[in-house]
């Protein structure tokens, strides 16, 4: 599980760069060559998702949770808000979430 976890988180922070520096460069002035290393980024972000051993849709449900949390502390420490208990809650929901998913799969 923690394998199956810890590829997600990978995978997630590849996409949310890949997403980020594209908003730096159209939102926040920054240059146009961001868009190189945001693609590079969402590259690696589509082939992550193909070392997950589950079907896809499954991969995609359960990278979900993940992914919900992953943007979350990527909020508080790049953004630099401060979460509320309910983030933290949802968070704490997408997670299970991915869990059961993955436990279901793994069962299989």
């Amino acid at each position: 599980m923690l394998k199956i976890a810890s590829l997600f988180v990978l995978t997630a922070l590849a996409e949310i760069i890949g997403c980020f520096l594209p908003y730096l460069w159209l939102k926040k002035d920054g240059p146009i060559w961001l868009l190189i290393p945001a693609g590079a980024s969402l590259v690696l972000f589509v082939w992550l998702l193909t070392l997950h051993p589950a079907a896809s849709g499954r991969v995609y449900a359960a990278y979900g949770g993940v992914y919900v949390a992953t943007a979350l502390v990527w909020l508080r420490l790049v953004d630099g808000v401060k979460l509320s208990a309910y983030d933290w809650i949802g968070a704490a929901v997408a997670l299970l979430g991915m869990v059961i998913i993955v436990a279901g799969w793994k069962a299989q």
